[in-house]
């Protein structure tokens, strides 16, 4: 049937028509979006969306992993008994999120291997650059050969798509083409953020706000050393102006009562970067943090709180990273009361709402003016608009924070929800689901003025 045909005659089919006709780099990017979603490279089954789920941030956690069936590939040793043994931990997969990798090559799979957590691909554009070359994956040497997000990919395949323990290229899986690579690096720098934030916000919670001040102050939580306006990066003021995603020894690995180790199973220590490593991993963002936990390379703590929490302990404050902060300023420890904790987390989960309010508001506009927008399926966007406004939601309330804002994204929900299955009215839904975000927004930043807010809706 022929496309205009599908247009009169499809209720569904009409909000899809005229959709904005895709720029090069738009159908490089949508190229990527298929073969990370749908390419198994001849292997196991699995494809980079095994691991990396658009509908939880692009991450897996044990809550996600507890919703999928026995059958998803992310099981791929379920199916196969050449895979029964040294290709995953269940427990450790379902019960903490962690999966195997052989980080220092592939011999002596009985004992040489580490367990870590699935890392989100969000905002990568702002995170992958370094002074001393590109950083990928917990560590910085995710990938092999130039250690590149392109080459990411390679790695990946090669770890964790194959078929037998043999890991032999045209049998157990097919490498990735050069197209391929540049499709799928294409697609990853294109989702999230595309520019840093610029701190300080003009937050209305007087608790987020006061976090930020903390968060900022090099005398106080010293935190912006390390993850400028909140980012991956380092403050080039005290790092130099070309130090981008730096790796650090902040002592995670000494913590007591891990997770991974009450359960018991053979968890070995993570030496970070290099072969042998040096006890180093690469700082993550912190804007996209707050819905992406459990938190560090190792899946260690579950809350924000406890995140922040955790740089105020003894396992940080003897750490190369804890002494060398210390030093830098006024040579004390961080010493941080409960209440600068919660307030730093306020903070930090008030910009990861802010965030989600942006992507929703990036889907709904794409959906209502039918432009294209490579990195998501046109079928898709309210889904993921759904998501971002739920998390945002979720950030809040589960911090106490804003109940009003809450309210206008419980009911933007609502609306999106609505819009995605109706077929008269889904446009209308979409404008007024964006009203609500907008209101939303106002409730959490000094931006615009609900009549503004009102006005900024799309006609």
């Amino acid at each position: 049937m022929k496309r205009l045909e599908i247009c009169i005659l499809g209720l569904t089919a009409i909000a899809r028509c005229n959709i904005s006709q895709p720029a090069p780099q738009d159908e490089l990017v949508a190229q990527g979006r298929e073969i990370f979603f749908n390419e198994t490279f001849e292997g196991n089954g699995r494809t980079c969306g095994t691991c990396h789920r658009a509908e939880n941030n692009f991450t897996i956690d044990p809550t996600f992993i507890a919703t999928l069936p026995d059958s998803d590939p992310l099981f791929a040793e379920r199916s196969n008994p050449d895979l029964k043994k040294n290709f995953e931990n269940l427990r450790l997969l379902r019960e903490v999120g962690l999966i195997l990798e052989n980080l220092n090559g592939f011999d002596d799979l009985d004992s040489n291997f580490n367990m870590r957590g699935v890392p989100h691909n969000l905002g990568l554009r702002n995170s992958v650059n370094s002074v001393n070359g590109p950083h990928t994956g917990w560590s910085g040497d995710g990938a092999p050969g130039d250690a590149t997000l392109r080459s990411f990919a390679t790695g990946a395949v090669i770890q964790h798509f194959t078929k037998t323990l043999k890991r032999i290229p045209g049998v157990d899986f097919r490498l990735p083409m050069d197209e391929e690579l540049d499709a799928l690096e294409a697609f990853q720098l294109s989702l999230g953020r595309q520019e840093e934030l610029k701190l300080p916000l003009s937050l209305k919670s007087p608790v987020a706000s006061r976090g930020q001040e903390i968060f900022n102050d090099l005398s106080i939580g010293k935190c912006s050393a390390c993850h400028f306006n909140a980012g991956a990066n380092a403050d080039p003021a005290i790092f130099g102006e070309e130090a981008g995603n730096l790796n650090f020894n902040t002592g995670v690995e000494n913590l007591p009562d891990q997770p991974g180790d009450l359960t018991g199973e053979l968890n070995p220590p993570d030496d970070g970067l290099g072969f042998p490593g040096d006890g180093t991993f690469n700082t993550p963002s912190l804007v996209e943090a707050a819905d992406t936990g459990p938190f560090f390379h190792n899946n260690a703590v579950e809350t924000i709180e406890g995140a922040v929490a955790f740089y105020d302990g003894e396992a940080f404050n003897n750490s190369p990273a804890g002494k060398a902060l210390a030093g830098s300023s006024d040579g004390e420890e961080l010493e941080l009361d409960a209440t600068q904790i919660v307030a730093i987390a306020a903070f930090l989960r008030v910009i990861n709402a802010l965030e989600n309010i942006r992507q929703s508001e990036e889907f709904l506009n794409s959906f209502v003016t039918k432009k294209f927008l490579g990195n998501v399926e046109f079928d898709k966007l309210l889904e993921q608009a759904a998501h971002e406004t739920k998390d945002a939601a979720t950030v809040l309330s589960s911090g106490g924070l804003n109940p009003v804002a809450v309210r206008h994204l419980e009911q933007a929900f609502e609306l999106i929800e609505k819009a995605d299955k109706s077929h008269f009215r889904s446009s209308r839904l979409a404008k007024d689901a964006l009203l609500e975000l907008e209101l939303a927004r106002y409730e959490l930043i000094e931006s615009l003025n609900r009549m503004e807010a009102s006005n900024k809706v799309i006609k």
